[in-house]
């Protein structure tokens, strides 16, 4: 959703079961980091009420494009930046806890991939880019 400003508003859901992060494999096809394992998300909708949009934004997007349900969603940070495309974004993160279903490719055009990992994993992954290890970071202290 763009704002006044004419930004995307974005919510990433950093999904956490048994010690290990769901990411996904963002697909050939997108549009901003094609290829890159990313925690799943996407931007945020006009909704009746407008109530919990961070949370229900994660919620919708993690069952959308992985087919999982997660509770105790938290926020963690915020960071702008420009999409590869030259739009601004707004990305909002979250952290949450994986509550059930099998992680799979919902969305072929958006996620090639799921991948659960953990944190070290995360870190030493080529196809993770530098921002996501630092949402990681953010996280990590945020749970302690």
């Amino acid at each position: 959703m763009l704002n006044e400003y004419g930004y995307v508003v974005n919510v990433d859901a950093a999904v956490l079961g048994d010690g290990e992060y769901l990411l996904i494999e963002r697909s050939a096809e997108e549009d901003h980091a094609a290829g890159a394992l990313a925690f799943p998300g996407g931007k945020v909708e006009q909704s009746p009420g407008g109530e919990n949009t961070v949370s229900e934004t994660a919620r919708r997007e993690v069952r959308e494009e992985v087919g999982v349900e997660i509770d105790a969603v938290e926020y963690v940070t915020s960071r702008t930046f420009e999409a590869d495309t030259g739009t601004p974004c707004l990305n909002l993160v979250t952290c949450c806890e994986y509550a059930g279903g099998e992680a799979h490719p919902r969305e072929p055009e958006e996620v090639a991939a799921v991948h659960w990992l953990t944190p070290a994993e995360i870190r030493a992954h080529e196809s993770v880019p530098p921002y996501i290890r630092d949402y990681l970071d953010a996280i990590e202290r945020h749970r302690r």
